[in-house]
């Protein structure tokens, strides 16, 4: 059969067909190796001849070579892709280029503004001028007061308290001499009365025995009277024999006699001597009865709790029924007129007050005791430095008395308090308020309307002022007002010129007073 016979055929144009996948995806232009491997190749174009009105099979289907090589095909496409990448790309970089130029353009071109001429800022300020004197600053320091006199009354003896002081309270005062507590003195009169009797007794007996060397002594003396005619008799017996008129037994009578005679004498002197040695038994031991009844009537006297003085009850323990032994501490007492304030000041604060022609011994002090948010103020004077320097205090103990005043609130022990002491005197030196001091080391002074640094020797602090040595001369007007970016130079001018000239630009209205605070001046 012919080719007209068989009917239209359908034409494949495989170029074309690539052209078409090349346009609509770059990727498919690329070879069938360079794609990926699980990548379908591109789909030709199916451009028909005439439209078939019947079905086609394989062998209507013809199959159109082009006539251009497919790899130049290809390769052209890339560079056309390129070539428009490039296009846009410079497009861009034209496109920032312009805008940049434009802006420089705007800016160089815009007119001038008139600039507004500087003027230098002028500080209104506060100054105090200089003076020099003799200076006593005080400094502060904090205490404790304490008890001057306390003790603690003892019981004495042992026994039951029978009666005790209605005033025995802790916080009460109670009167010099008065019974706090009374111990049962039944057993303690018993004593004292069995002491006496003992005492009378051996009064009594050393009584006889006085009586009985009485006696001996009266004996002795008779005896040694006989004693002596005895031996004047044995003497005339002896002349007699001598003349013939008297016998040897006359005086060997008389001898015997006299023998007997002394003694006698020797037996009225021994029992003289055993009766003395009685009497001085006696006295000894009258002497210890005396103090037996000494004794027994002090311990009598102790079974009444007194009060040595007039004082606080700080403590007690003491209720009537309660048995007590000898030392149990029943009360505890303080004079409350003796209160005394303890206090540290460090070791150059002392240094200066024991290198002062004052002193520290005596040195007045003022105590100030805050309560209920008043202060009571009391005058004081030290009175004692401390037995040893404890470094974990951190300076030199010292004890200052309570001068007592009538009216004033009793301080008790315990109350902390705040005392003032004077400090040594400065001789020839300014007191300036602490705001003056720059660095802690320089201050500034007012000169021909500028600020002038003027170094300065600090000598001590005292409350919100300081005390400067030297590096000021009297006149000099020094600035008070502090100024955070104060230098040498810096224009200024005081508070009260700065209202006048404030007054003088605005009349009819008030000028404005500065505050501590350095500001600018009016109009500045």
């Amino acid at each position: 059969m012919s080719d007209k016979a068989k009917g239209p055929r359908l034409v494949i144009d495989t170029a074309a067909a690539e052209a078409n996948a090349s346009a609509a995806d770059p990727v498919a232009a690329l070879t069938p190796a360079a794609r990926m491997p699980d990548e379908a190749p591109g789909i030709p174009e199916v451009r028909p001849e005439a439209r078939p009105d019947f079905p086609l099979d394989d062998s209507d289907v013809t199959v159109r070579e082009s006539s251009l090589d497919g790899p130049d095909r290809r390769s052209n496409r890339i560079m056309l892709i390129a070539a428009r990448g490039l296009l846009q790309t410079i497009l861009v970089l034209a496109v920032l280029a312009g805008a940049v130029w434009g802006m420089r353009w705007m800016v160089d071109s815009r007119a001038e503004r008139p600039q507004r001429q500087a003027r230098e800022r002028v500080y209104t300020v506060t100054t105090t001028p200089v003076q020099k004197a003799d200076h006593q600053p005080q400094f502060l320091v904090y205490g404790t007061t304490i008890a001057g006199r306390t003790i603690e009354l003892r019981a004495l003896v042992a026994g039951e308290i029978v009666t005790v002081h209605p005033d025995l309270r802790v916080g009460r005062t109670v009167e010099k001499g008065a019974v706090l507590a009374q111990i049962d003195p039944f057993a303690y009169e018993g004593a004292v009365t069995e002491a006496r009797a003992n005492l009378r007794e051996a009064k009594a007996r050393l009584k006889e025995s006085e009586a009985r060397i009485a006696s001996e002594q009266s004996a002795l003396d008779r005896t040694g009277e006989q004693l002596a005619l005895a031996e004047r008799d044995l003497e005339r017996s002896r002349q007699l024999l001598g003349t013939g008129s008297g016998t040897q037994k006359a005086v060997d009578d008389r001898e015997l006699t006299l023998s007997q005679r002394a003694q006698a004498v020797e037996l009225r002197q021994a029992n003289l001597a055993v009766e003395q040695a009685k009497a001085e038994q006696q006295r000894a031991a009258i002497a210890r009865l005396e103090w037996k009844l000494a004794q027994a009537q002090r311990d009598l006297a102790d079974t009444a709790l007194k009060a040595p003085f007039a004082g606080v009850v700080q403590s007690e323990n003491a209720g009537a029924g309660r048995n007590v032994g000898a030392n149990d501490v029943l009360v505890t007492l303080y004079d409350e007129t003796a209160v005394e304030v303890q206090l540290v000041v460090s070791d150059s604060q002392f240094g200066r007050l024991a290198n002062d022609p004052d002193g520290v011994i005596g040195r007045p002090v003022e105590i100030a005791w805050t309560v209920g948010g008043a202060a009571i103020v009391y005058e004081g004077v030290i009175d004692r430095i401390g037995a040893e320097i404890r470094s974990e205090r951190g300076g030199v103990e010292l004890y200052a008395r309570i001068d007592a005043r009538d009216g004033a609130s009793a301080l008790r022990p315990g109350a902390f308090v705040e005392v003032r002491v004077p400090d040594q005197t400065y001789s020839q030196t300014v007191r300036l308020p602490e705001t003056a001091v720059y660095g802690g080391a320089y201050v500034y002074v007012i000169e021909d309307g500028r600020m002038r640094r003027r170094d300065v020797t600090i000598a001590a602090f005292t409350g919100s002022d300081v005390l400067i040595a030297d590096g000021l001369e009297g006149g000099e007007n020094v600035l008070t007002t502090q100024i955070a970016d104060a230098r040498d130079g810096l224009k200024a001018v005081e508070e009260g010129a700065a209202d006048q000239q404030s007054q003088a630009g605005k009349p009819g209205k008030p000028g404005k007073a500065g505050g501590k605070q350095g500001r600018p001046a009016p109009g500045q």
